[in-house]
């Protein structure tokens, strides 16, 4: 059923793309983890990642026909695409990954080039390596004309705040590029009792909220004041950790003496998107973080995504303002589309 909302206004920060094919290995030896596509049922395919079915999608991850045709319903004007996370490759060796990157990305290009300006683009980089990651960055924002680049929530079990990640953070500020931090390979997965989807539904925000957490810890943004770093699925479960790491920096001294501001400060210059599938908790989002940190984030074209992320914010008893704000203006301050910043 087509939903129908106030506005086709929005812009969606959270959305990704499988290429309807994958590129054959250049090289010797194939990785064990290169991955490729078998048939499934109509309209879909199997994506095979070490002979095994990693996920199966369908034709809205490749077809830029059928996903415009999507967007009024959800009351989008702009949806900007990222790879499924898995395809980010950091455990693959980087020129590997970078190859198959630089494919993914040149996919992405095409679809946006088939938009007519309703698509939009954010790549992906081998961040195993920072040297090639700042060289495939600099492919996407300067010859793509990508906004951004999406990245894992950990390399590797590497925090996005790690030192050693300051080099690719400090170029994205050079380039004024926009980084969308999505969840992957996340950690505790060893403490879930049931099947697979609960790394999706229970494992994927903790590890969002504690590399958003490493963010503010590692003092990031005081370094990089010019990044725009945005986190998926709400930010996790930052929202329910900042009260007790702002209670813990002010009665601990070396938590006062290692992070540079109060951290609920630090987490208001993040964003974040709305991806939390309930109204009540939107609203404390916007509480927590404010009303100009919050964008549109949805998870298209897989099962587990938000298909009415404009009606649940227009729904949420905001003012006019908020709910521009949220639904469009802060997106387009997140991605460098215009200079004007938004107080609601």
């Amino acid at each position: 059923m087509k939903h129908t909302t106030a506005c086709n206004c929005g812009i969606d920060v959270h959305a990704h793309v499988v290429p309807e094919h994958f590129p054959r290995y250049i090289g010797a030896k194939v990785p064990a983890d290169w991955p490729s596509m078998a048939p499934a049922h109509a309209c879909h395919r199997h994506v095979m990642i070490a002979d095994k079915v990693y996920r199966t999608v369908s034709d809205a991850c490749w077809s830029t026909t059928r996903r415009l045709e999507d967007l009024p319903g959800m009351g989008l004007a702009l949806q900007v695409v990222s790879p499924m996370p898995e395809l980010l490759s950091y455990w693959m060796a980087a020129g590997d990954a970078q190859q198959l990157l630089r494919y993914t990305n040149d996919c992405i290009a095409e679809m946006v080039r088939q938009s007519d300006g309703r698509i939009a683009g954010l790549g992906a980089v081998p961040l195993q390596d920072i040297d090639l990651a700042i060289s495939e960055l600099e492919y996407v924002v300067k010859t793509l004309g990508f906004a951004g680049v999406e990245i894992g929530s950990n390399i590797n079990g590497v925090p996005v705040g790690a030192p050693q990640l300051d080099p690719f953070f400090e170029a994205c500020e050079d380039m004024g590029a926009a980084v969308f931090v999505h969840a992957l390979r996340p950690a505790g997965m060893d403490r879930l009792v049931g099947p697979a989807p609960l790394q999706q539904v229970l494992a994927y925000p903790g590890d969002v909220g504690l590399a958003a957490a490493s963010v503010i810890t590692s003092n990031l943004l005081l370094r990089r004041p010019g990044l725009r770093i945005a986190f998926s699925h709400g930010g996790g479960t930052l929202a329910s950790l900042l009260a007790r790491l702002q209670q813990g920096w002010s009665v601990f001294p070396a938590l006062k003496e290692s992070i540079g501001a109060a951290p609920a400060e630090q987490a208001r210059r993040l964003f974040y998107d709305t991806l939390v599938f309930d109204t009540p908790m939107l609203r404390h989002l916007v509480d927590q973080f404010g009303p100009s940190q919050l964008l549109v984030g949805t998870d298209y074209p897989f099962n587990f995504h938000d298909r009415t992320p404009v009606q649940r914010i227009e729904a949420g008893g905001f003012d006019a303002d908020t709910v521009a704000a949220l639904v469009h203006r802060n997106a387009e301050r997140f991605l460098g589309l215009t200079t004007k910043e938004t107080t609601p």
